[in-house]
């Protein structure tokens, strides 16, 4: 979840390093640090809090050198402080280690290292790692001798960066379970990065470090090695987006830029994908032969927070459609609950980042069982995507904001072209596949009418803004919107709230129900209409305030509840992409008017890559 930028070339390290890190700070704002190799030592300056704490105790007085390292961090062990702050140095300062993952085998290393003389200053599980390789360094000269031999005594995740002044001028870099990646740039200059972000202001050429690799960088090049130390070639890829793509765009925060962005995310998600006259997607990601995807009989999908509300949509959307039993699991449950498997099950993994640790170690289990696993994420070339036996890129762009917007209804698009991609191979008919893939085309038109209605949602969170706490209904589809609206409402404004399916209310979350408790009431008009007003009945018999998001004028609910939200009409399947939209808007414009950071909310990070 941390964000590590490295470099080493001609130019002075210290204003790209921290350049890099205002580009990474949505992976983690408890505390940044940097360690830039200069006169012989390590110059090394860290602080709590924001990129801005640690700029203002610079003070423009950048180290001088052109090899260091930096980081932002998300606490995993202690608190945020500038101890605990990245980098860790071992006891004379002669070694920085930048970190992202969790050792989970240091609280048995401390005592052997105390044992052997070594002082803990901090309570991070990072710093065990770097007197590990401190120790190592007594045995070997080179640095990445040091790291390799450190590393192998650990248990756990990493992504790391380290430089040392017994070894000027080189970056060691090694992962396991956390993103690395090389950027090659020009001039002999080489850049070390847990994402993208921080590197395509100076080159979109990119190498991604496989699980268990490592490398070594100098003014001379870089060298790749596998697990087992073997000196090996990765394929360099062009980030398909450049520095333009992570500016605000002349918004005041990148969730409502991103909020803004869906009509045009979602058109790339679609385009090239969709087959009128067939009423067919095609989906090159999807390799795996006809007869093979005959042979699925069930399909698992695991994701987590967001992408598990999706998830949910999509389990909906092939069981109604293609007919298929499709089980939505927590990624982070999936593999310790010894869940029952069969060659004809397919496992499906949902994440943005295409980093989620859990994710990541759920759809591992599923293979090591005998399963075909897919992926649907964002990134190209993340560890998901490597991993997977085939998938959907979403090519929706770098989301910024640390509450996921864009990719959530990107990803239920996505899953929308993979339900129909199985149901036409299966029992849906010709009509209906044209059917739905008419009402894809016309969804980003409908989104940016949904948008329209912006002034609208702003002058309701004026209305309902001091609550202290929200409850969401929906039924069917709209149960999972309802989640997801929740979750963004407490994301961003720290409004406790719940999702509810709306018939589950009356099993206990009815009892919270006063007038002081706004009610959002997806109400579309659909199979479960009916049983959705008798539900806005029994909340008004509270005396509930209610706000319904209903896409008919005329609709019955207008004339029950306080306030309406409009969106146009659709097939039920895609109408959570147009009830999602509004609730958006709703948590952003509240937490705004809160005066919350809206998009690095307190304690959460962009890319969840520990367990």
């Amino acid at each position: 979840m941390c964000g590590i930028i490295g470099y080493v070339g001609p130019r002075p390290a210290g204003p790209i390093l921290l350049e890099g890190l205002k580009r990474l700070e949505y992976r983690g704002y408890d505390s940044a640090g940097l360690a830039v190799l200069a006169n012989g030592g390590l110059a090394v300056e860290k602080r709590p809090g924001k990129i801005a704490e640690l700029e203002d105790a610079l003070d423009g007085r950048l180290p001088v050198g052109s090899c260091g390292i930096a980081h932002t961090r998300w606490a995993t062990h202690g608190p945020p402080n500038r101890v605990n702050a990245h980098p860790q140095l071992s006891a004379d300062g002669d070694i920085a280690l930048v970190h992202n993952g969790i050792v989970e085998s240091a609280a048995r290393q401390r005592p052997r290292l105390r044992e052997l003389g070594f002082e803990f200053r901090s309570e991070t599980d990072t710093e065990v790692l770097v007197h590990l390789i401190d120790l190592a360094f007594r045995d070997c000269e080179a640095l990445e001798d040091a790291v390799a031999g450190a590393l192998a005594q650990i248990e756990g995740t990493y992504g790391i960066a380290v430089v040392s002044s017994r070894d000027p001028g080189k970056i060691v870099v090694a992962r396991h379970g956390s993103p690395v990646l090389l950027g090659i740039g020009r001039n002999d200059e080489l850049f070390v990065a847990s994402d993208a972000a921080a590197v395509v202001a100076h080159t979109r050429k990119v190498v991604r470090l496989r699980d268990g690799d490592s490398a070594v960088l100098t003014r001379e090049g870089y060298r790749t090695f596998d697990p087992a130390r073997r000196a090996v070639r990765r394929g360099s890829q062009t980030v398909d987006w450049d520095v333009r793509k992570i500016g605000k765009g002349g918004y005041d925060h990148y969730m409502y830029k991103e909020i803004r962005e869906q009509p045009s995310s979602l058109r790339d998600v679609m385009r090239g994908r969709l087959l009128e006259d067939e009423g067919m997607s095609r989906l090159g990601g999807i390799t795996v032969s006809d007869p093979d995807l005959q042979a699925v009989d069930r399909i698992v999908i695991t994701a987590c927070g967001t992408s598990w509300h999706a998830g949910l949509i999509g389990g909906r959307m092939i069981e109604d459609m293609a007919r298929i039993p499709v089980t939505v699991e927590y990624a982070s449950e999936f593999r310790y609950r010894n869940p029952v498997l069969s060659p004809g099950t397919l496992v499906m993994g949902i994440s943005q980042s295409g980093e989620t640790a859990d994710t990541l170690a759920a759809l591992r289990e599923a293979r090591r069982r005998g399963c075909r696993i897919m992926g649907i994420v964002n990134v190209v070339g993340s560890s998901i995507a490597l991993e997977t036996d085939f998938g959907v890129y979403l090519h929706a762009g770098p989301e910024i904001g640390v509450a996921s917007t864009k990719a959530f209804s990107s990803q239920v698009v996505a899953l929308a072209l993979v339900t129909l991609y199985l149901a036409r191979r299966r029992n849906m008919s010709l009509p209906e596949g044209r059917r739905l893939v008419r009402a894809l085309e016309a969804l980003p038109d409908q989104v940016e009418e949904v948008l329209d209605a912006d002034d609208r949602v702003a002058e309701l969170a004026r209305k309902y803004g001091d609550a202290p706490n929200f409850l969401y209904l929906g039924r069917g589809y709209q149960f999972p919107v309802a989640l997801e609206g929740a979750l963004k409402l407490k994301e961003v404004s720290y409004i406790h709230a719940e999702g509810y399916p709306a018939a589950e209310m009356k099993h206990g979350p009815i009892a919270l129900i006063d007038e002081n408790m706004p009610v959002v009431v997806l109400a579309p008009r659909d199979v479960v209409y009916p049983k959705t007003l008798s539900n806005i009945e029994e909340v008004r018999a509270r005396r509930g305030r209610v706000i319904a998001v209903v896409n008919d004028r005329n609709s019955e609910v207008v004339d029950l509840v306080d306030d309406v939200i409009l969106v146009p009409r659709t097939i039920p399947a895609l109408m959570p992409v147009l009830t999602t939209v509004p609730l958006q808007l709703l948590a952003y414009h509240i937490a705004v008017m809160r005066g919350c950071d809206v998009d690095q909310p307190r304690n959460l990070a962009k890319s969840v890559t520990v367990e």
